[in-house]
C-alpha cells in the first residue's frame, strides 16, 4: 500500500476546520405539500453494511411528502484507519460502525458499502414509484479519496499488483478538488450520492450493494446533484429507501473504481407515485430526461437504457416508437454510466430543449 505525504495528512488535519460547502440547486418540479421533516445520520444502528434487503429493519418511517436530511459516511475509513495513516481525522460515526462490525452487531456484506436506512415510506406499494427529489446536498468533509488495486477497476490488467491510495484536498469555497498543486490541476465539484436505492423483492433476499438494478442503488450517475429527481420502481411494501457512496465529484465510467469519496448530507422529498409504472429507475433534471440500464454486458445495458428512452418519450409526449428512435438517434446522447460495479450502466440524456411545447403529461 503507497503511502501518501505527510504534507498531505497536514494538510487534511488542518482543512478539517474548515466550513462544509452545499449545493442548492434551482428546482423546475411542481410543489408538493411538504409533510413532517425528519433527520437521518448514520449510526451502527441506522446503517446497513453492504446490501439491500427486503427483509431489513427499517429504522425511520416517513408518510408520502415528507423530507427527510440524511448524512453519509465517506469510504475513506477503512484506508485512513489502517497504521501509519490514521491521522485522527476519521469520522466518529465510520469508527463507531467499524467497531459494531468487528463486534459482530453489524452484519457486513455481501457488497461494501455503507448505506443509511433503511426508510419505510408509508402508502409505498410493489408496482408503484418512489420520486426522489433531491433537494440539496452538503459536502461534510474538507477532503475526498481516490483509490484502486490490483483487482478492480476497469484496466486491471495495466496495472497488476499495483494499488494507490490519495487524499485530495476539497476546496468548499472555491468548489474545486485539488488534485495537484503542482500540476495545477483543480476538478469542479458536483457532489452527488452515488448510491440511492430501494429493496429488491422478497425473493431475492439480501443482494449485493456494488451492482446497480431495477432497485436503483449503486447508479453512480453523476447527473443526479441537488436540483433533480430519481424515480425508483418499489419492489417491496414501504420501499426500504437507503442512501450513501457519496462522491464530491466522478467522471462518466468511474474507470479506476473510486470517485471523489467523501462524506454527503442531503435533503430529499419522498413521495409515493400511484399512477406511474416504471420497469426501470428514471431521472429528471432541469434539462433533461434520463433513461438507464444496467447489466452485466455493457451492449445489453445501453440497450436496455435506449429501450428505456424510447418508452420514456412515449409515456411523456406520446411519440411512437419509431419516432421516438429516430428523435434519440438525431438528437439525445447515450453515456456510459459506470464500468466498475460488476453490472455496468448506461444512461441516455434527452434535452427537455427539444420540445417546444410542453409533453401532454407529467411524467413520464
Amino acid at each position: 500500500m503507497r503511502r501518501f505525504p505527510l504534507t498531505i495528512i497536514a494538510l487534511v488535519t488542518i482543512a478539517l476546520a474548515a466550513c462544509t460547502a452545499s449545493t442548492n440547486a434551482p428546482n423546475f418540479w411542481p410543489a408538493h405539500p411538504v409533510g413532517a421533516v425528519h433527520t437521518l445520520m448514520p449510526s451502527p444502528t441506522t446503517v446497513v453494511y453492504g446490501g439491500y434487503d427486503a427483509a431489513a429493519t427499517p429504522v425511520l418511517r416517513v408518510a408520502s411528502g415528507d423530507e427527510v436530511i440524511v448524512g453519509a459516511v465517506s469510504t475513506c475509513g477503512a484506508r485512513l484507519l489502517q497504521p501509519g495513516l490514521d491521522t485522527g481525522t476519521i469520522e466518529p460515526a465510520y469508527r463507531a460502525i467499524t467497531a459494531a462490525v468487528h463486534d459482530s452487531t453489524l452484519h457486513r456484506g455481501p457488497g461494501g458499502h455503507i448505506l443509511t436506512g433503511p426508510i419505510y415510506v408509508e402508502g409505498a406499494e410493489p408496482g408503484d414509484v418512489l420520486e426522489v427529489r433531491i433537494e440539496s446536498i452538503t459536502v461534510d468533509l474538507p477532503f475526498a479519496c481516490n483509490a484502486f488495486g490490483p483487482r478492480g477497476g476497469f484496466l486491471p490488467e495495466d496495472f497488476p499488483g499495483e494499488s494507490r491510495f490519495r487524499v485530495i484536498p476539497l476546496d468548499l469555497h472555491r468548489m474545486v478538488a485539488r488534485f495537484s498543486d503542482s500540476l495545477g490541476i483543480a476538478i469542479p465539484l458536483h457532489p452527488f450520492f452515488g448510491s440511492i436505492g430501494v429493496a429488491p423483492s422478497p425473493e431475492q433476499g439480501r443482494i449485493n450493494s456494488a451492482p446497480p438494478g431495477t432497485h436503483a442503488g449503486n447508479l453512480d450517475n453523476k447527473a443526479l446533484v441537488a436540483g433533480t429527481i430519481l424515480y425508483i420502481p418499489v419492489h417491496t411494501r414501504g420501499a426500504l429507501l437507503e442512501i450513501g457512496d457519496g462522491h464530491a465529484g466522478q467522471g462518466d465510467g468511474e474507470v479506476d473504481i473510486t470517485a471523489l469519496e467523501t462524506s454527503l448530507r442531503g435533503k430529499f422529498q419522498l413521495i409515493v407515485r400511484k399512477e406511474l409504472h416504471l420497469d426501470w429507475p428514471r431521472g429528471e433534471t432541469p434539462t433533461n430526461w434520463i433513461a438507464m440500464g444496467a447489466d452485466s454486458n455493457l451492449t445489453v445495458a445501453t440497450k436496455i437504457a435506449t429501450r428505456q428512452a424510447i418508452a420514456l418519450l412515449g409515456d411523456t409526449y406520446h411519440l411512437s416508437r419509431e419516432d421516438a428512435y429516430q428523435l434519440l438517434s438525431t438528437a439525445a446522447d447515450v453515456h456510459i454510466t459506470q464500468l466498475v460495479d460488476g453490472t455496468m450502466g448506461a444512461h441516455v440524456m434527452i434535452p427537455k430543449s427539444l420540445f417546444v411545447t410542453p409533453g401532454p403529461t407529467r411524467p413520464r
